[in-house]
């Protein structure tokens, strides 16, 4: 599988090109901002968007939605309890002294348990994993979880926005998240890389 990431928008929040090799069919995780820079990725690689996944619905996540769908057709997933978000993603950026279009409404909502399928034989599982906002989801294949801003390099997400719990997200990391085995490799909103494993033994909001 190939992987791409990049780091886009004032907010820095990673957004991350997920391929099939073979058919070059990809999916598009947290398109946050820069859509031109995530189109150019796109090309360089001649990969094809068959999805756009959101893992939660703020908007240096999901400002990118509506000119990504619009330039790749591609169809737009989040979970039911952050769709509502994307309908007001420019208040949102607003707030912050930002700009962001608002986004499409999603073609399907996602929930736990569910499977996205692309390429050859690639199978992202659902995971919810809300605390950072009531639909949080992470994206589970393989070595590999995708978390949004869940968990963190020895941190966890923000649960002082609306919505955001502190215990649930504890919960979705330790009773979700670290189920998945030590070795898997967290690629997070935010900042870079860690391990399973890594987080149980370092991170001081877990230990």
């Amino acid at each position: 599988m190939i992987i791409k990431s990049l780091v886009v928008g004032p907010i820095m929040a990673n957004c991350y090109i997920l391929g099939c090799e073979q058919t070059k069919e990809a999916v598009v995780i947290d398109p946050g901002d820069e859509t031109d820079r995530i189109l150019l990725m796109l090309a360089e690689s001649a990969l094809k968007v068959k999805y756009i996944l959101n893992t939660h619905g703020h908007f240096d996540h999901v400002g990118g939605n509506k000119k990504l769908k619009d330039v790749t057709g591609a169809e737009l997933m989040i979970h039911a309890a952050d769709a509502p978000m994307l309908k007001h993603l420019s208040a949102s950026a607003a707030n912050w002294g930002l700009f962001a279009d608002d986004s499409p409404p999603p073609d399907r909502t996602i929930a736990e348990g569910d499977t996205i399928s692309f390429g050859k034989d690639i199978t992202l599982r659902v995971i919810h994993t809300p605390g950072h906002t009531p639909g949080g989801v992470s994206f589970h294949t393989d070595e590999k979880v995708f978390v949004g801003d869940t968990l963190f390099q020895s941190s966890i997400g923000r649960t002082d926005f609306p919505g955001g719990n502190f215990e649930t997200l504890i919960s979705s990391i330790k009773n979700k998240l670290f189920m998945l085995g030590d070795k898997v490799e967290v690629f997070t909103g935010h900042g870079d890389p860690t391990t399973i494993g890594r987080e149980k033994r370092f991170n001081p909001f877990l230990r």
